[in-house]
């Protein structure tokens, strides 16, 4: 009889934790995604109304007239997403860092001198971030503004509105989405 009430319980409970963490935990997360479209949908970016890109992810620019994302080890592949893995001594993170300064030096003759900004350098842990500093931002707008014809002044601007400020005012780094920022250039330089 003791086993019999066991397994009655043991079912009794199966059956209500399917029902509240298989039906119903799944309906109230998806109705709250559903409650957030842009999120829910991917965050997409559109330009004259086809998708460029999501606000989400990073992805590559090719040509002087866009910002450039923080490098990726994963070349911006959302399948195989994830960072270099090597330590602050690794001779092959040494080369990376050497070389991608070099090249973003060569692409970037008119940026102001001194030292350019660590997210130029290094790469996010997932390869995908879409967020730059507003430094690098800066650092890479003659550039831009060179290339689209823009002013500088303009093209901070485009920038300024584009930053996203730590949350309460200190809670994170400011940060610049970059797929929204070329999103808005794309718009502007018409």
């Amino acid at each position: 009889m003791t086993m019999t009430k066991q397994l009655w319980a043991a079912t009794r409970a199966l059956l209500a934790l399917t029902l509240l963490l298989g039906v119903a935990y799944p309906l109230v997360v998806t109705v709250a995604a559903l409650a957030l479209p842009g999120r829910a949908h991917g965050s997409l970016v559109t330009v004259d109304s086809h998708p460029v890109g999501s606000a989400l992810l990073g992805q590559a620019a090719t040509g002087p007239q866009w910002f450039s994302a923080r490098p990726s080890a994963s070349e911006y592949a959302g399948d195989t997403s994830g960072g270099s893995n090597w330590g602050p001594a690794a001779p092959p993170l040494a080369a990376d860092l050497a070389n991608r300064e070099a090249a973003l030096r060569a692409a970037n003759p008119q940026a102001p001198a001194g030292p350019i900004p660590a997210d130029a350098l290094t790469a996010s842990a997932s390869g995908l971030d879409p967020h730059i500093s507003p430094a690098y931002a800066a650092w890479q707008a003659p550039r831009v503004a060179a290339a689209r014809g823009l002013s500088l002044a303009d093209v901070q601007h485009l920038i300024d509105t584009h930053t996203t400020h730590g949350e309460l005012g200190f809670l994170g780094a400011d940060r610049v989405d970059v797929t929204t920022l070329n999103a808005a250039l794309a718009t502007t330089a018409r």
